[in-house]
């Protein structure tokens, strides 16, 4: 399995970015992909997932309303659309994969994910 993510870079308050995560290896409908941050000196904390077979979707109350993850089959790729950004949401972002039973109330927690991307940074200054 591997996930490669892009679209990072730094943008002023108020702007925009959209992450891309590419997912290949194993079978793409049937996933579970989230986006997690990290910010320096901070754990890695969740922010975004979604139920590829399901369209069903999770986001943390930080980012609800600004962030939208999305994905495109023909290209299995998960997006994370990120607007009105804010200097707090400056991190390193990964997106992570797993595949079988996820506990729902979990779904935004490192521990539910086994395949992880390398990251790529956002700055919001």
């Amino acid at each position: 399995v591997q996930l490669v993510e892009s679209g990072g870079g730094s943008v002023q308050a108020g702007g925009s970015l959209r992450l891309s995560c590419e997912v290949t290896g194993r079978t793409y409908s049937t996933a579970v992909v989230a986006w997690f941050r990290q910010a320096p000196g901070k754990e890695r904390e969740g922010v975004a997932a979604i139920y590829i077979g399901g369209q069903i979707t999770y986001y943390d109350d930080s980012v609800k309303g600004r962030f939208t993850i999305s994905h495109d089959n023909a290209k299995t790729t998960v997006y994370l659309q990120m607007n009105s950004l804010k200097p707090d949401d400056t991190a390193m972002y990964y997106c992570a994969a797993t595949w079988g039973s996820v506990n729902v109330e979990m779904i935004l927690s490192t521990s539910e994910y086994q395949y992880w991307g390398q990251g790529t940074q956002v700055t919001v200054s």
